[in-house]
């Protein structure tokens, strides 16, 4: 129409404020598109087209996410399951900075009251502020390897993946109930702790000798996995005789096969505490105390690398040369190898050099 005449065109541009090009797109847009403006059925063919080709995707995803649903309830029902037949059902890692405060006050908390059991820890978190529940407690102490020193009656079944062996260390109670161990290599205890770090954690294993104190091997790693306590324990049977009883909690890294193995080719009895007694294995959790009041907590470590040089530090230090009241104000090292009849060491000389 106003394509054969310029003028025209340009006079209608004008008129109305607009550029001649975009006239003429307009025209040309409506002359494609003119049928549309006169044959309804066309315009109604193309959007039930259109319509039908929704529905299908519509159902499509639909069926996709009753899979899904399906799923979803089948592995829930399966985790249920699981948790009841006493199976180990993996804790989310806890990994935000308030998490990570949390489980550093947690630890510190257990530390200064190991006999508090998740009612006591919640009630005090609580009144520190912290609006937490049991289940998040008790998730904490799993995730941190967290056992009360008290008597827990025992309410599930043994998991039969792992066989629960008993605690032998009853037979060589007091009177007062305490467990009297006379001879080095005569009894070794081990457990893992968590280790807290200014960006992190990391978890220490370690295995002491009963009788004398003395730490025998250590490992400090950012799992607590089985390959954390084979580690260790090869270790000190490397360094020092093999010991007649190894105590230790039924933790899944302690029940794996791959430790139990290690155990059974040395000849070396096994001990394990009763399910929810970490006073069992009294011994080596007066030692996490120490350790934490005494080098973690004031050193506040950075890293694992500044954690691990620092404990490594404290443990020479605590195996030569801090006076333990229990050994009589000797040293582990001296009390151990005395009593091995290690002629070639000389705990007077060792004091004096620190003196």
């Amino acid at each position: 129409m106003t394509e054969g005449n310029p003028h025209l065109q340009n006079e209608i541009a004008s008129k109305y404020d607009i550029l001649p090009r975009s006239l003429q797109q307009w025209k040309k847009q409506f002359l494609e598109n003119a049928s549309l403006a006169f044959d309804k059925s066309a315009v109604v063919k193309e959007y039930k087209e259109e319509i039908e080709q929704l529905k299908k995707e519509k159902d499509k995803t639909s069926k996709k996410l009753g899979e899904v649903i399906v799923e979803r309830d089948f592995v829930v029902e399966k985790l249920k399951s699981l948790v009841s037949s006493n199976y180990y059902v993996p804790v989310i890692p806890f990994s935000s900075k308030e998490d990570k405060k949390l489980l550093d006050l947690i630890d510190i908390i257990h530390t200064k009251h190991p006999y508090y059991g998740t009612r006591r820890v919640v009630k005090l978190l609580n009144r520190l502020g912290y609006k937490v529940g049991r289940k998040l407690v008790k998730s904490a102490f799993l995730f941190m390897g967290i056992r009360a020193l008290y008597p827990k009656i025992k309410t599930t079944k043994a998991n039969k993946e792992h066989y629960k062996y008993p605690y032998l260390l009853d037979e060589f109670k007091n009177d007062k109930g305490q467990v009297e161990i006379t001879n080095p290599n005569q009894v070794w205890s081990t457990d893992i702790t968590y280790i807290k770090l200014e960006k992190g954690y990391a978890y220490l294993a370690a295995i002491i000798d009963w009788n004398t104190k003395k730490i025998l091997s250590w490992k400090l790693s950012n799992v607590m996995d089985v390959h954390l306590t084979t580690s260790v324990l090869k270790d000190a049977l490397t360094l020092y005789p093999k010991p007649k009883i190894f105590n230790s909690d039924q933790g899944s890294q302690y029940t794996a096969n791959e430790h139990i193995e290690i155990l059974k080719q040395n000849n070396i009895s096994i001990s394990m505490d009763a399910k929810g007694r970490s006073i069992d294995n009294i011994v080596i959790e007066r030692f996490w105390r120490t350790l934490k009041y005494e080098e973690v907590y004031p050193a506040s470590y950075k890293n694992i690398k500044e954690a691990r040089r620092g404990i490594e530090e404290y443990i020479k230090i605590y195996n030569s040369e801090r006076l333990h009241s229990t050994l009589g104000y000797k040293t582990p090292d001296e009390v151990y190898y005395q009593d091995a009849n290690n002629k070639s060491y000389n705990a007077k000389k060792v004091l004096l050099q620190v003196a």
